[in-house]
């Protein structure tokens, strides 16, 4: 997403550079929406709230986060100024529609300002979901390196909700990723949603407990 954006205080990371501003819009969002996943998760996991937003905070966390970053690394390297500001209404929006059993996960975006072709586009928007898919593969290992306990739910929770946020990014409509993968490359676009309901698929297969 694109438009006038004011930076704040410049803070770099090795080669990445960030703003204490970006900082506190990605906690404050983080926060939000892990609050919002440990009210829907409290229902199916016999935890106390905090436990549960425990799992939510490393889970759902991460992969926001990670998500997020993938989409501003690649701006970087093309670059671009990019950095991440939150949607406070709709992270506003995600607590209160959890309390009813549903979130719509759009707690805001990496906004970038430079030019950009069609084609890196497409990847910068590939970045994020891809990102997912590859901390759904990580959960999936450590499912299997940890066939009970918490850090077994962590794993599960982690597989499960890295593969439901690629394949709802990688939905073709509005802003989302997949509406600009899929104008950029139908093959790679294809590829993604295969593997996405794959993982959801499988997680059929795997014990929660």
């Amino acid at each position: 997403m694109r438009f006038h954006l004011k930076p704040g205080k410049q803070i770099y990371i090795g080669k990445i550079n960030t703003s204490d501003v970006e900082l506190r819009d990605l906690l404050k969002a983080w926060l939000a929406i892990s609050f919002a996943f440990a009210i829907i998760l409290k229902g199916s996991i016999g935890l106390s709230f905090y436990q549960v937003f425990i799992i939510a905070f490393v889970t759902v966390g991460t992969g926001f986060l990670l998500h997020e970053l993938g989409h501003k690394i690649v701006a970087q390297r093309y670059g671009c100024f990019a950095e991440f500001r939150s949607f406070d209404q709709m992270l506003m929006l995600a607590v209160v529609m959890s309390f009813f059993g549903f979130i719509f996960a759009a707690p805001g975006a990496v906004m970038i300002q430079g030019h950009v072709g069609m084609a890196r586009n497409g990847r910068i928007s590939a970045a994020g979901p891809m990102v997912n898919l590859v901390l759904a593969l990580v959960f999936l290992f450590l499912i299997i390196s940890f066939p009970a306990g918490l850090l077994h739910a962590i794993s599960f929770y982690g597989f499960f909700i890295n593969s439901w946020l690629a394949l709802f990014n990688l939905i073709p409509i509005w802003n989302l990723d997949g509406a600009k993968i899929l104008k950029w490359n139908k093959t790679v676009y294809g590829i993604m949603v295969g593997i996405a309901i794959m993982f959801l698929f499988l997680q059929n297969f795997i014990s929660m407990a």
